[in-house]
């Protein structure tokens, strides 16, 4: 006799988008409230997770040869390994918890608990993602392809810190627009290869485009700080484009994204004050 209980679990339908909704909401109250040690440990994880991702597109970037676009695509790919691993192997990362806005948007949670929530796990994430870099530069990953590599990361690292705060600020936050509706349509499928292929596409295509990442820019910085070793890039240099990629993000994913669904979906589903 055919097992229809596993045949609907293999063929079920995506999570409509406000049973995605409630999901968020719910899942913005139980990290608004967690233990300090848990966040702040799941938020280290998390920055080296997007170290990985960003080490891994720095190596395909290296060399010549190939379409821009399609270089570019390919390396879109391979940096989406970093939010595979958040939410395949349970992560706490800074854009993605912007989502927590839903939660506050719905009286869920105090704006205390949200920017709790949010500094813990930006220092968590800062602090995973610098140790990656010491870590990478250390291991001397900068001499694979002869030094190709470390030429490679200098370039990224420069481009970034290059941009004005105008710029640096438009582009993380259409950076995370994208992040967040990556989290939010990989809510959407039942299993672990539908919610590999959901985070895919939207991550490929802000590295595609260009935006900025500012956990990812927590690693490709100070990396090719210390690849270059007192080079043309400055602490300083790090910090301006860390600020205005980070505000961006904020409005990108908590306003554009969070805010906007919880004008379309929002009604507090437990009913709290």
């Amino acid at each position: 006799m055919k097992d229809e209980g596993s045949a609907k679990s293999v063929f079920q339908d995506a999570y409509a988008p406000d049973k995605i909704a409630r999901m968020v909401d719910e899942i913005g109250v139980r990290k608004a409230t967690a233990p300090l040690f848990k966040t702040y440990t799941l938020a280290l994880l998390a920055g080296a997770f997007i170290a990985f991702g960003a080490m891994f597109f720095t190596v395909v970037m290296t060399g010549e040869g190939g379409a821009f676009g399609l270089r570019r695509l390919v390396g879109g790919i391979v940096f989406s390994l970093g939010l595979i691993l958040v939410i395949i192997g349970g992560a706490e990362l800074f854009t993605g918890n912007n989502l927590i806005v839903m939660a506050w948007a719905d009286r869920r949670i105090s704006i205390l608990g949200l920017l709790r929530n949010w500094v813990v796990v930006y220092v968590g994430n800062l602090v995973g993602a610098l140790g990656c870099a010491v870590l990478a530069a250390y291991a001397g990953l900068d001499s694979l392809g002869n030094g190709a590599v470390g030429e490679t990361a200098v370039a990224i690292a420069s481009a970034k810190v290059a941009l004005s705060f105008q710029e640096a600020f438009l582009r993380g936050l259409l950076c995370n627009v994208l992040v967040c509706l990556a989290v939010w349509v990989s809510l959407a499928a039942h299993d672990v290869s539908g919610k590999i292929l959901a985070i895919l596409f939207p991550i490929s295509a802000f590295v595609v485009l260009g935006f900025e990442h500012s956990v990812a820019n927590m690693y490709f910085i100070p990396v090719a700080m210390l690849i270059d070793g007192g080079g043309a890039i400055t602490v300083q240099e790090f910090i301006n484009n860390l600020i205005p990629v980070t505000l961006g993000n904020i409005i990108g994913g908590g306003v554009f994204v969070a805010f906007v669904y919880w004008l379309i979906y929002g009604t507090n589903p437990a009913g709290d004050a």
